[in-house]
């Protein structure tokens, strides 16, 4: 006859790598938001140092409407005065 004894040892470690698993995956998504939320600031603050260079050469009307869209500014003096204040 033999005798058995079932112990918990399994179910803690199961347990344990779940959570350590889920632990891991939510540092991993927080991590890559961080990222990409940096990248979108790189990336518009890139995309207003471009239009105002551009704008600086050519003073047409679609540079004025891309920066507008992009810094929220309505008049083209402002927009001026930002691009002057971008490069100092």
């Amino acid at each position: 006859m033999k005798l058995e004894l079932k112990t918990d040892n399994e179910n803690y470690s199961k347990s344990l790598l779940s959570v350590l698993g889920t632990v891991f995956i939510l540092t991993l998504i927080i991590v890559l938001c961080d990222i990409s939320l940096k990248l979108g600031f790189i990336s518009r603050h890139y995309q207003i140092d471009y239009n105002c260079r551009l704008l600086s050469v050519d003073q047409s009307s679609s540079n004025f409407k891309k920066l507008s869209k992009i810094s929220k500014l309505k008049s083209k003096q402002r927009i001026w005065d930002f691009c002057r204040g971008f490069y100092k």
